[in-house]
């Protein structure tokens, strides 16, 4: 199946299909530098950045994790995930150790501070969604729409997993 578009493909109508307002690709990354923007205070008293905290996430639902396991949840490659590692290592949030089993595997596993941060990072979601005043069930719809598009992207090729 080829996944070459052509101007046939779609009837735009009236519509020019490059204007700025109308582009998915705008639209997205308005969102994403907003969203963050709400979170930024949020976490910055838990002394974490947008993507540290996405780590922490990640090992509080199923730690401990090998690094490529986060890599693979949270769809980064190792270049980019090791140092937000090194960096929640040098806060004293995680552990990294070689695994007794596969030494070229890196266990990652949450400290005692580690673990007690996640007290504080439960009032996120919902602060987050106060601050965006939009109703919860619309933001439920997006996040599924947001899924979707992921997993077509991925299935595009446009994504590694």
């Amino acid at each position: 199946m080829s996944t070459d578009i052509t101007e046939s493909d779609i009837d735009w109508g009236d519509v020019d299909p490059l204007a700025l307002d109308r582009q998915l690709c705008f639209a997205l990354a308005v969102a994403n530098r907003a969203v963050l923007a709400v979170y930024r205070p949020l976490l910055e008293p838990m002394g974490l950045t947008h993507p540290q905290y996405l780590v922490m996430l990640a090992l509080w639902g199923d730690a401990p994790m090998s690094v490529k396991e986060i890599g693979q949840a949270l769809q980064l490659d190792s270049p980019t995930l090791s140092p937000l590692l090194k960096r929640l290592e040098s806060s004293g949030l995680i552990t990294r150790t070689r695994s007794a089993a596969d030494e070229r595997q890196l266990i990652v596993e949450l400290t005692g501070s580690g673990k007690a941060l996640r007290t504080q990072a439960e009032r996120i979601p919902g602060a987050v969604v106060k601050r965006l005043g939009v109703d919860l069930a619309e933001l439920e719809e997006l996040h599924s729409a947001l899924t979707r598009v992921n997993a077509a992207a991925l299935r595009a090729g446009a994504l590694s997993e």
